[in-house]
């Protein structure tokens, strides 16, 4: 018979996945396959977890007797995995419970210590400024249309992620300083950031038009000082957020290149372009560590080689 404890613990390590799972489609736009891949591997490591009782973050000893157990085709496997397989569970895995980690959720990466296939390191995929032009500028002059521009707008002059964008209240906006406050960053630390010209220009202009006309529609106290609302009065999701800006991307010609942390990872780097110190553009992002931050110098890195070999008399053959 299962307890109320035992349910508790398999409910929060599930909403733990869930959690990851959105993160992973609506905020780092990986495609459907891949976030059902993840989900496949997670629901045996779930089970996997129910059977030992496994409470909290497990061992490094847990986690090596299950990719043990899944070489030897024991249970949970019904079969050996190929290597292939167990690699992609590694990486699974890596994936979330980094992500547990860098939201403070826990305090240290079990999978730390896991040995994984040697991967071509990625770098950031920035689009240009005209594409960020482009797109930006997609939205029309209707009610909604206010709303997705001055939300594209915050997510491009501001670098912050999709999830701190729908997180935001009314009160977290100072249109008169030019800056907004993020209170839901990576391990609960706020933080502030300024905010441009255009940005400002783009949420002024939404708040006076759009989003009175959007609260009128929403039920009493559901918004609870939302600033961006979706069609129905109430906070705009992450989801939501990730739809209208698949389809602008898909109206400015952009198509799949453009995912939320595209226009946070073209912030960065246009920033750095721009002469930018590196410790601000870290703080800005909310990164705890500089090494996160300095992936960015890399594409700037390139930016700067072809700069170089374009203007330097003696660059060229």
């Amino acid at each position: 018979m299962v307890t109320t404890r035992e349910r508790a613990r398999d409910a929060r390590l599930q909403a733990s996945i869930d959690e990851f799972l959105s993160h992973a489609r609506y905020e780092r736009g990986l495609s459907a396959n891949t976030v059902q891949s993840y989900r496949r591997d997670l629901v045996m490591w779930q089970n996997y977890c129910a059977k030992r009782s496994i409470k909290g973050p497990p061992t490094h000893e847990e986690l090596t007797d299950f990719l043990g157990r899944l070489r030897g085709g024991k249970e949970p496997a019904s079969k050996p995995l190929a290597p292939s397989s167990v690699a992609r569970m590694i990486v699974s895995l890596r994936s979330l419970y980094r992500y547990l980690a860098r939201e403070g959720k826990i305090e240290v990466d079990p999978t730390s210590k896991l040995a994984a296939p040697r991967r071509p390191r990625s770098l950031p995929k920035a689009i240009t400024l005209e594409d960020v032009a482009r797109l930006v500028e997609s939205p029309a002059r209707d009610l909604l249309g206010r709303r997705d521009r001055a939300a594209l707008e915050t997510l491009y002059g501001s670098g912050i992620r999709i999830s701190e964008l729908v997180a935001l209240d009314v009160d977290d906006i100072d249109l008169e300083e030019g800056s907004l406050l993020v209170r839901s960053g990576k391990g609960s630390k706020a933080r502030r950031i300024p905010l441009g010209r255009k940005a400002l220009a783009a949420v002024g202009d939404y708040l006076s038009v759009t989003r009175p006309e959007l609260l009128k529609r929403s039920a009493a106290g559901a918004a609870r000082g939302a600033l961006f609302l979706n069609a129905r009065g109430g906070r705009l999701t992450r989801q939501g957020c990730w739809k209208l800006l698949k389809g602008y991307a898909e109206s400015a010609g952009l198509g799949p290149r453009v995912s939320p942390h595209t226009l946070r990872h073209s912030f960065a780097t246009h920033m750095l372009d721009g002469g930018a110190d590196i410790r601000v553009v870290q703080e800005m992002l909310g990164h705890a560590s500089l090494a996160t931050t300095q992936v960015y110098t890399l594409v700037s890195d390139s930016h700067l080689r072809e700069v170089y070999l374009t203007s330097h008399p003696r660059a060229r053959g």
